[in-house]
C-alpha cells in the first residue's frame, strides 16, 4: 500500500505486470549493457574527451533513475479491480455521447485507469483527466459537464460496463 508522502499510482492487473516486466529488463539487460558500454567506451583511452564514454554515463543515469521511479512506484500500486459497473469508478468503461453533437453516431468509448496506463490511442483516459473526473461516480443516463482547459461540454453517459 501507499506510504505516507508518496502518491498511490493506480494500476490494472496488465499495467502492474507490464511495470515488472519493465523493471525486471531495466535491472537484467539494459543495465548490464550499459555496463559493458562503458567499460568499452573506457577502454578507448581519454575520458575527457570521449564522447561513447559521456553517452553511456548518460544512459547509465537516465536507467537507474528510471529503476527508482519503477520502484517506487510498484510500493505505492493500488490496483484497479472492476467491480460495480451501476456507476463510473476505476476500471470501468464508460460509453459516452457529447450532447452538443448532433452526429447520431455511437458516439466514444473509454476505459477509466490510473495515470500510468493512460493511452489516448488505446481509448484508456486517466482517472485524473478533466473528462474522467467529471464522469466518476455518476451513472447511465447522467449529463456531466466536463470543464476543459477549452472551455466547457456537456456528456451524457450512455452505457457502463
Amino acid at each position: 500500500m501507499a506510504k505516507e508522502n508518496q502518491k498511490t499510482v493506480y494500476l490494472t492487473q496488465e499495467g502492474l505486470e507490464e511495470l515488472k516486466k519493465e523493471l525486471d529488463n531495466l535491472i537484467n539487460v539494459r543495465r548490464p549493457e550499459n555496463i559493458i558500454a562503458i567499460k568499452e567506451a573506457r577502454a578507448l583511452g581519454d575520458l575527457s574527451e570521449n564522447a561513447e564514454y559521456d553517452a553511456a554515463r548518460d544512459e547509465q543515469a537516465q536507467i537507474e533513475a528510471r529503476i527508482q521511479t519503477v520502484e517506487k512506484m510498484l510500493e505505492n500500486v493500488s490496483i484497479i479491480t472492476k467491480s460495480d459497473t451501476s456507476k463510473v469508478s476505476l476500471g470501468t468503461t464508460v460509453a459516452i455521447k457529447y450532447v452538443d453533437d448532433d452526429d447520431e453516431d455511437e458516439g466514444d468509448e473509454y476505459k477509466i485507469v490510473g495515470s500510468q496506463e493512460a493511452d489516448p490511442f488505446e481509448s484508456k483516459i486517466s482517472n485524473e483527466s478533466p473528462i474522467a473526473q467529471a464522469l466518476l461516480d455518476h451513472k447511465v443516463g447522467d449529463i456531466v459537464t466536463v470543464k476543459s482547459p477549452n472551455g466547457s461540454y456537456q456528456v451524457e453517459i450512455k452505457a457502463i460496463s
